[in-house]
């Protein structure tokens, strides 16, 4: 099995500076008043699930694997919401909350297979891309 630890990583600010851009993303489109539908998820709890699963699998392959990150996704997916609420122009739904802690399940889940393995193979290519660049 592949160490998927930051330290184990080439470029390991470059991914996490992309997770945070990530979570960046997903705070701003969370608090817009009409966020766009992107055209492959319709489902409101479809995307929710989604970009969760997103954030979990990526910041598990980016970041030293800690519990931390479960508790911050979790707790940034129920903050949204309540913001959301707060907002007046948004709801509060208690099923976004169980969609954005199922996705962080899920990603987790997902971080584990052969699959959490991307960041580290990308991380490995940019270095023999780099390599052979420099080279001319």
């Amino acid at each position: 099995m592949i160490n998927r630890d930051k330290h184990s990583l080439i470029f390991p600010r470059l991914w996490q500076a992309i997770g945070w851009f990530m979570v960046a993303w997903v705070v701003i489109f969370s608090l817009l008043p009409q966020p766009p539908t992107p055209p492959l998820v319709t489902w409101d709890k479809g995307q929710h699930l989604l970009a969760y699963v997103t954030l979990m699998f990526w910041f598990r392959m980016a970041f030293a694997p800690r519990l931390y990150w479960i508790s911050f996704l979790v707790g940034l997916g129920t903050a949204l919401e309540f913001l959301q609420g707060w907002s007046g122009y948004r709801d509060f739904e208690y099923a976004d909350m169980l969609a954005n802690s199922t996705g962080v399940m899920v990603g987790l889940l997902a971080a584990a297979t052969p699959l959490g393995s991307l960041v580290a193979q990308f991380d490995r290519q940019l270095t023999i891309w780099m390599g052979r660049w420099s080279k001319g």
